[in-house]
């Protein structure tokens, strides 16, 4: 499957079964997805290698495109919940990333100071300062943890870059008490071997690095669009509910959706 890209860099405002009503900032290029992670169950599809390195919406542009649209909305008494960076892949590879959200914050003051500004990452370049620091200015740093071990991080989330599960659980540790941690759960099989990160062994471990890290809030879904591995399936409310049991169980609250 190609997957699905989006062709704007402010797009929506769209229902989020997580966020509400959400306005989403896309700081990668429109023409392909572009990502430290390929993760077989993104709805953007598969990360493909790039001759050429694609270029970057520029700052300047981003705030001026950001404040016309929330300028309407506004004029319209839209309602928005959430000014959130989503879009075609990891948002903190943009390179001025942290000017960004300095500026997303400072807009979302003028025009819409009781919403949310969020950030959906997948928490590969957080252990760099500059991004961490600037993560921490949102309201919800929302960090992808998905494996409970090296093996399933691997196999589910595939990194592009040099990174291992440790690096990413030292680069949450910045986040206690503020990150939110997402989590997708997922069956299913890929190049021939299985996937499956509601084994009692990767949900022990997982449910280890939750309580060491100790986060505002946990969110655990499963597939809700389609995939670029076809061969997978969604887990069962049910598995999702007891998973979000034990989570609370540690005293940490938690979302199923």
């Amino acid at each position: 499957m190609s997957g699905f890209l989006f062709e704007q860099i402010i797009f929506g405002p769209i229902r989020s079964r997580r966020l509400g009503i959400s306005l989403g900032v896309n700081l990668l290029p429109t023409a392909c997805k572009h990502c430290t992670f390929n993760c077989v169950y993104c709805e953007c599809g598969w990360t493909k290698a790039h001759e050429v390195e694609p270029g970057f919406p520029g700052a300047g542009i981003i705030r001026e495109a950001l404040e016309e649209k929330l300028a309407s909305m506004q004029k319209k008494n839209t309602l928005l919940d959430s000014i959130t960076f989503a879009g075609n892949g990891e948002p903190t590879i943009h390179p001025e990333f942290p000017r960004i959200v300095d500026d997303v914050v400072e807009l979302r003051n003028n025009y819409f100071p009781d919403a949310r500004v969020s950030v959906l990452t997948n928490a590969s370049r957080a252990g760099d300062p500059q991004i961490a620091k600037a993560l921490l200015k949102t309201d919800n740093p929302i960090l992808k943890l998905d494996a409970g071990t090296q093996e399933m991080f691997e196999k589910l989330n595939n990194p592009r870059i040099p990174v291992s599960l440790d690096d990413v659980l030292k680069s949450l540790e910045v986040f206690r008490g503020k990150g939110v941690i997402q989590t997708l759960f997922v069956k299913g099989t890929h190049k021939g071997e299985v996937i499956d990160n509601t084994t009692e062994e990767e949900v022990s471990q997982w449910l280890k690095h939750i309580e060491r890290l100790k986060p505002r809030l946990v969110m655990i879904y499963p597939i809700a669009r389609s995939t670029p591995e076809e061969n997978l399936e969604v887990v069962p409310f049910e598995v999702l509910n007891e998973i979000a049991w034990r989570v609370e169980k540690l005293g940490i609250e938690t979302e199923v959706f």
